[in-house]
């Protein structure tokens, strides 16, 4: 698949200060120490491609981004690789409904979704594979659960195959990133693609690997499993490896899929005999008009609606900044507003040219503790109204520290002060 056009970046001379980030699975801040030292490797989930771009989506991918800026501003190489899944339930009932080939719906909202991520001048991935295209891969992965005897299959009346699931009871791998009981577990998981009173199933959460074909849907000659389509998590594993190796580094995406994406993919893989990830890093959900926006509510804020009626990509990149990534909050206008008013003080501060070592390194110092970009954005709006810093009063900096705002600012956060 072919990714968007990536953004020129030009880093700052790197710092020996590590990235520290909240771990979903420990629950604390940690530094990020590479499993290979100097090169960091990052996977971040996917959108199913069924509707385009919206604010939440923005969200987690703005986080992601920053995590690879703060990696590679601590002089670290870094690669990330990304999956679109353009093979799910979703998307094959929004094309059946809407009367269109599910290639040309997947096809058409990928594109979207490309065009928001450069305009938000988003790092594309090195990796970035749909379902569909990683076929093979995904295949073998299943057959070597299979092999391993972690698989199983559950009788399907409505097929000619057997459906194949995954034996968790095997591993003991549930519940390894979430931390969650099984009560809590079993709150969200029908809700989120899982199938806990499936008749024939060994264990509630079992997560199915491959569903036999059905009459009218796509399907895959998968050799020994019959012909089919792949579930849901195991795309990330047979991706994430391709692209990066297992195990890798971290693990990112939206919190809403801490379990049981997440949680299963490293159950999966940990079936294969591997662990998955080191770290879990999770965004926080979007809200409007009072409820999680989702496309199943229809309160979503497009981000190419916006850039359509003029707003400015950056200005949206200052909302997404005002609230730490971890957190849930609610877009509003007037959130916009703010962040527009922002956007032209720093380009008017920028055109001053005044160097400031000192708002450079608050700046580092707050994308480095947790990409704390509320902090940055304390020291941006200081800088932009010609005020000192707080708590910088007496602070020696090298004498080659860094002093240009911009172009810091660039580098770190992705908001080009051009304009």
């Amino acid at each position: 698949m072919q990714s968007w056009t990536t953004p020129e970046l030009t880093p700052l001379p790197a710092s020996t200060t590590p990235l520290r980030l909240f771990d979903t699975r420990t629950g604390r801040i940690a530094p990020v120490t590479p499993l290979v030292p100097g090169h960091a490797r990052l996977y971040v989930c996917g959108i199913t491609p069924y509707d385009s771009t919206h604010l939440g989506h923005a969200a987690t991918y703005h986080a992601a981004d920053l995590m690879r800026r703060a990696l590679v501003d601590s002089g670290l190489q870094v690669t990330t690789a990304q999956n679109i899944t353009d093979v799910d339930d979703p998307l094959l009932e929004r094309a059946d409904r809407d009367g269109v080939d599910w290639r040309e719906l997947a096809e058409s909202q990928v594109a979207l979704f490309s065009e928001d991520m450069a305009a938000l001048r988003i790092i594309a991935p090195e990796t970035y594979r749909s379902v569909s295209e990683a076929m093979d891969e995904i295949i073998a992965t299943v057959d070597t659960l299979r092999e391993r005897g972690r698989a199983y299959q559950v009788p399907t009346p409505d097929a000619e195959g057997d459906d194949w699931y995954h034996d968790l009871s095997l591993d003991g791998a549930l519940g390894d990133v979430s931390g969650w009981t099984e009560e809590q577990m079993l709150e969200v998981f029908a809700d989120r693609g899982g199938d806990p009173d499936r008749e024939g199933k060994r264990g509630r959460f079992d997560p199915l690997l491959w569903r036999a074909e059905r009459e009218g849907e796509p399907a895959w000659d998968g050799g020994a499993l019959g012909r089919g389509r792949p579930g849901w998590h195991v795309e990330c594993v047979s991706i994430a490896e391709e692209g990066l190796g297992l195990p890798f580094d971290i693990q990112a995406g939206g919190s809403d899929l801490v379990f049981p994406h997440h949680d299963l993919s490293a159950a999966h893989a940990v079936g294969l005999g591997r662990p998955f990830a080191t770290s879990y890093a999770h965004a926080g959900m979007v809200a409007h008009e009072g409820e999680k926006m989702s496309k199943s509510l229809g309160n979503l804020v497009f981000v190419h609606r916006l850039v359509r009626d003029g707003v400015d990509p950056m200005a949206i990149r200052l909302v997404l900044m005002a609230h730490h990534y971890r957190s849930d909050w609610e877009w509003s206008d007037a959130e916009l507003e703010v962040a527009q008013q922002r956007l032209e003080a720093y380009r008017a501060a920028a055109h001053r040219r005044e160097l400031g070592p000192d708002v450079v390194e608050a700046l580092r110092a707050a994308l480095r503790d947790d990409l704390d970009t509320p902090a940055a954005l304390t020291a941006l709006d200081a800088w932009a109204a010609g005020d000192e810093l707080p708590g910088t009063a007496g602070r020696e900096l090298p004498a080659d520290a860094p002093g240009d705002v911009a172009a810091a600012v660039d580098a770190l956060f992705g908001i080009t002060l051009a304009g």
